[in-house]
């Protein structure tokens, strides 16, 4: 019997990108935290714990395609629950509170177990490739964007 391997496409894609989405947003919904929300969370561990307001706007802006308006919007609700504050010591620049640290942390590691068993068994040479074209198709795609 054969079985029938598709070709990458934008399908393809999506369909895992979807499926492994509906993952991670069981795992948010369980802590009462928005997809949005834990991209803005994720670029400032990223960005080294603190990071500049209009960096991180510029920063999630690029990563969800999305609207800087949308992008305030998220960060200001994150402050207004206090998983988010100006630092201190440099008014200009935002962190994470404990809680949001916490919270950051305790949906990572969900989701790192979830991934694990996703991709286990897949061998590192294909986990290579498959970064490799989708980094190149990101950039294509990206470019495309900028031209628009």
């Amino acid at each position: 019997m054969t079985t029938y391997t598709p070709a990458v496409d934008g399908r393809i894609i999506a369909l895992a990108h979807y499926a492994a989405r509906a993952l991670l947003e069981g795992v948010l919904t369980r802590h009462d935290v928005t997809f949005h929300q834990n991209v803005v969370l994720r670029a400032v561990v990223l960005a080294g714990e603190s990071t500049g307001r209009d960096e991180l706007v510029a920063d999630v802006t690029g990563s969800l395609k999305a609207g800087p308006s949308l992008v305030r919007d998220v960060i200001g609700k994150l402050t207004a629950q206090r998983l988010l504050e100006e630092d201190p010591a440099q008014p200009s620049q935002l962190r994470l509170t404990d809680a949001g640290r916490r919270l950051y942390e305790s949906t990572a590691a969900e989701t790192a177990e979830i991934s694990a068993r996703l991709y286990a068994g897949v061998p590192a040479a294909d986990l290579a490739v498959a970064g490799r074209v989708l980094t190149l198709v990101t950039q294509r795609a990206d470019a495309e964007l900028a031209a628009m």
